[in-house]
């Protein structure tokens, strides 16, 4: 293949990575988004093989490189249950981070490189760079792997003067980049670069350690912009532009979305990697004075449950991360296609933060089959809530905590959430009185209008169905 062509193929590649990003900014068009994205990886995979910088005697290597990684790819799609979607996506995460070190490692000791001046300057900060971002990422794409999969504990790890230990850390890798800019040599160079990387290695792991659990979407949504910028250094190191360009496009949609799940969450970017916010304890609530919520929690049977949807002409169900581990959202559509056949109007309420990626709740109910359009944002839908007979919350907590609006002095004041305390009547789906995720206590238990279905999800859903239909 020549230059010209494979220069065409890259530019039809990056537009097809430019529609993609665009369908999958809407569920409608989600299915489009992901297949123009396929289309143009593949573009991409075989216009770098057969392009004029790859040997005929390397694309062998490249072959057998692609149906390893390709036959993991289809096993990991096939097992991968979609609860462990969050914990998947920060692995592959690592893997971009990995890769970016490995290929600066391997251009700073190829021996074709020849830069002289100010090119060799530019190319060595590139792989600095590149290697600093992607050693980042791996290692805190490994803790949040971890975090998500449970292996490692929600609770934020606090070392003393954890600040000034990344500002050392920070000098540390100026000065090191420093050195490696001035080494004569190779050999010279590798020291500062490999104290670098292990630095980087080190920061990693401190930053997400440091990160509570209710931080968490925000984390895997930061990584996804860390792994876009990783892949745009080493397209810099590699000088190809499709690399450059769809590391630009992945970090700086990663960058914007970290930045709406700030919002969302009342939170900036800095607090954030600051870390703290979240104990993932899972403490009971409590109420022993006045500051505490008030009242008496009411529990509900599942028998009366689907007698007050079956009465109600408004329902707007709020998933959270319970329904995803109880695996539930087949039974959520089965009662929502139920109640609609009776004429009662069902809709979905979505909050940005549910679950423990950005759109975890809204892949879960897509792979219910249940209809986009009755699948609303939070921004959309929250003023709906006090025309509203019922709303049903399953496995979610802080996303639904009135604290936020209601108690300056709460953790989560300020942050957005949604109002379901407004409706006429609101059901929680939990296994205990347990606080969620951030660790912290919900006075919406203790509402008049509230009552409580405990037990598992999947379970407390199915005889709720069952009452439904008979």
């Amino acid at each position: 293949m020549s230059q010209s062509l494979a220069t065409v193929a890259y530019l039809g590649a990056a537009i097809l990575f430019i529609l993609s990003l665009s369908g999958l900014s809407n569920p409608e068009t989600s299915r489009r988004g992901n297949l123009f994205g396929m289309i143009g990886m593949a573009l991409a995979v075989l216009a770098t093989v057969f392009g004029p910088s790859v040997s005929t005697s390397g694309i062998a290597w490249i072959v057998i490189a692609l149906v390893v990684g390709g036959g993991i790819g289809l096993y990991a799609a096939k097992v991968v249950k979609m609860t462990q979607m969050p914990e998947l996506v920060a692995l592959m995460h690592s893997l971009v981070g990995l890769a970016a070190c490995i290929v600066g490692f391997a251009s700073y000791i190829d021996p074709t490189m020849k830069y002289e001046g100010a090119e060799k300057i530019i190319h060595e900060v590139e792989i600095y760079i590149g290697i600093l971002i992607g050693a980042v990422t791996f290692s805190g794409s490994l803790i949040a792997f971890g975090k998500l999969a449970g292996r490692i504990g929600g609770k934020p790890l606090l070392l003393p003067a954890r600040h000034w230990l990344n500002l050392i850390a920070l000098l540390v890798v100026i000065w090191f980049g420093r050195e490696f800019l001035a080494a004569p040599d190779v050999n010279a160079g590798m020291l500062p670069l490999i104290v670098m990387t292990v630095i980087a290695l080190l920061f990693g792991i401190h930053m997400v350690m440091a990160i509570g659990g209710a931080d968490m979407p925000v984390v895997v949504s930061m990584l996804n912009s860390y792994s876009g910028w990783a892949a745009a250094a080493t397209g810099f190191m590699l000088s190809n532009d499709l690399l450059i360009v769809t590391g630009a496009l992945v970090g700086s949609s990663g960058a914007i979305l970290s930045y709406i799940m700030c919002t969302a969450m009342n939170r900036n970017f800095i607090s954030v990697i600051a870390g703290g916010f979240g104990s993932g304890g899972g403490t009971p609530a409590k109420k022993s004075d006045a500051t505490e919520p008030q009242g008496e929690v009411v529990p509900v049977s599942a028998a009366e449950t689907s007698e007050m949807l079956r009465d109600a002409k408004s329902v707007i169900i709020v998933p959270g991360y319970g329904m995803a581990v109880a695996q539930a959202q087949h039974t959520v559509y089965e009662i929502t296609k139920t109640l609609r056949e009776k004429g009662v109007d069902v809709r979905f309420a979505i909050h940005p933060v549910a679950g423990r990626m950005p759109g975890h709740m809204n892949v879960l109910l897509a792979e219910a089959k249940v209809p986009y359009d009755i699948v609303m944002e939070m921004d959309e839908i929250n003023e709906d809530f006090p025309d509203t007979d019922v709303a049903i919350v399953i496995g979610a907590n802080d996303i639904v905590n009135p604290s936020a609006a209601e108690d300056p002095a709460s953790p989560i004041a300020g942050m957005p959430v949604l109002e379901v305390w407004k409706a006429k009547t609101s059901i929680v789906m939990k296994r205990s009185m347990a606080s969620g995720y951030a660790g912290v206590d919900n006075p919406l238990f203790y509402k008049e209008n509230n009552r409580m279905l405990f037990g598992d999800a999947k379970k407390m859903l199915d005889e709720v169905l069952v009452a439904l239909k008979g």
